[in-house]
């Protein structure tokens, strides 16, 4: 992509209405741009880098052998009536009429729609377990959305939602999840510490958040040291292995780790002083088993071997990929800019032309772009004729992981500097040993 063509309207200054370091950066990288009072639109760079979250928590959910289906975003507000919800949910729901007055509801969540589903499709034991997920846009009418897309009204959610038989059948569908969420967090460059949590309007009584740990979080966490250095599951973990999944969820449960909700303080003060760790949290995923919560009052029920009818056991799994962005942020920047992790950089490298214009340094500068473009990265061209500073300023602040440098005189020795955007670290090599690094 070159940059004298890409949409990336970038701001010199702070803007006064963000408060925390995430909203500031994403406004001034042109990634978004406020449409209303907690509503976004998500710009050319963030809309690459959004797409990359989503496409690490689909492999990963895809891995835990979900199913991915897509949703719409009204919903019939029977359904919720029929589920006991559409009252109690409270005024984050947005509610709405059609034009033959039937009531409809913007989708804060799907648990309703995904049992109508289900309810009308599944009848035998035989198809199950099912885990069903989607990433949909959502909407609860927040009392004070603030932070940007951190807490936002309009958002978006990967959720996820399993079925199965027994609850020690839904207890390992649990484990699945909450094995694909370390990995998934930890692919996004974040260590997330599951924590027990309040089940909140969703309902059940097995709840865990993952949470990063970072200074701008909207409440404090409290939890052992050691999570800090436990493995994550690893490429090959065997998500059909009940005692496997159930080792990964003893383990990283096994020290004490609570948000505010769910806080004891005598069973934290029973952790040794110097392994307590109290700090500010920023939620990331949620899951939850709730049972029949929602199979009962929905008649969600399947024929079991005994030939009886059963009531399904369910839980519910959702990821904000629109919440982790900025969160990513809150956990890699420094006083330049983003510092994205490669996973999910809106680009792999930026070519940086010192002296647009100049023959040696636009040859220069179309080899590399051409050559890396071909092996597969995501390059942008800075072909821009804007000043050295400000170019290293824009490179620095959109946090391209890597950074090759192209100035008159480097490349009349044949040469370009090479830059890692994370250390800062420069070396100055040959033309083709630069391509070679990120090509080979």
């Amino acid at each position: 992509m070159r940059l004298s063509r890409y949409f990336m309207p970038i701001l010199k200054e702070n803007p006064k209405e963000a408060e925390i370091v995430s909203h500031r950066l994403m406004l001034r990288a042109g990634m978004i741009r406020q449409q209303s009072q907690g509503i976004y639109s998500w710009l050319p760079l963030g809309k690459r880098v959004l797409d990359k979250v989503n496409a690490i928590i689909r492999e990963e959910q895809n891995r835990a052998g979900a199913i991915e289906l897509s949703m719409p975003t009204l919903q019939s507000a029977e359904l919720w009536q029929e589920s006991g919800r559409y009252d109690a949910y409270g005024k984050e729901m947005l509610r709405i009429k059609d034009r033959q007055e039937r009531p409809m509801l913007y989708g804060p969540t799907n648990e309703e729609m995904v049992t109508d589903i289900f309810r009308s499709s599944v009848k035998s034991y035989k198809d199950l377990p099912l885990n069903l997920y989607h990433i949909q846009l959502k909407f609860r009418d927040e009392i004070r959305p603030r932070f940007g897309t951190m807490r936002s009204r309009e958002f978006m959610m990967k959720d996820a939602y399993s079925f199965d038989l027994t609850r020690e059948g839904a207890e390992h569908s649990y484990n699945k999840m909450f094995a694909a969420y370390l990995r998934t967090f930890d692919r996004l460059g974040l260590r997330a510490i599951p924590m027990r949590a309040d089940t909140g309007p969703i309902g059940g009584n097995l709840s865990h958040e993952f949470i990063i740990l970072a200074d701008t979080g909207e409440s404090e966490v409290f939890c052992h040291k050691d999570f800090v250095g436990f493995d994550i599951p690893g490429e090959s973990t065997d998500f059909d292995s009940v005692e496997g999944l159930k080792a990964i969820f003893d383990k990283w449960t096994s020290l004490y780790a609570a948000t505010s909700e769910m806080h004891d303080e005598a069973a934290f003060h029973a952790v040794p002083e110097g392994e307590r760790l109290s700090a500010r949290g920023i939620e990331v995923g949620h899951i939850f088993y709730f049972g029949t919560k929602y199979s009962e009052p929905m008649g969600a029920k399947v024929q079991g071997p005994d030939g009886k009818e059963h009531f399904v056991h369910m839980g519910s799994y959702g990821i904000g990929p629109t919440r982790l962005v900025p969160a990513i942020i809150e956990a890699s920047h420094d006083d330049n800019g983003i510092i994205w992790p490669a996973s999910v950089a809106p680009f792999d490298i930026v070519v940086i032309n010192m002296k647009a214009g100049d023959q040696a340094c636009d040859d220069t500068c179309e080899l590399i772009y051409a050559a890396l473009t071909k092996a597969g990265k995501d390059v942008l061209y800075d072909d821009t004729d804007d000043r050295a500073g400000t170019k290293f300023a824009t490179a620095d602040l959109i946090g391209v992981p890597v950074q090759i440098i192209a100035g008159p005189r480097a490349v009349a020795n044949g040469e370009v500097e090479v830059k890692d955007r994370k250390t800062g670290a420069r070396e100055t090599m040959t033309i083709e040993a630069a391509i070679n690094r990120f090509v080979a």
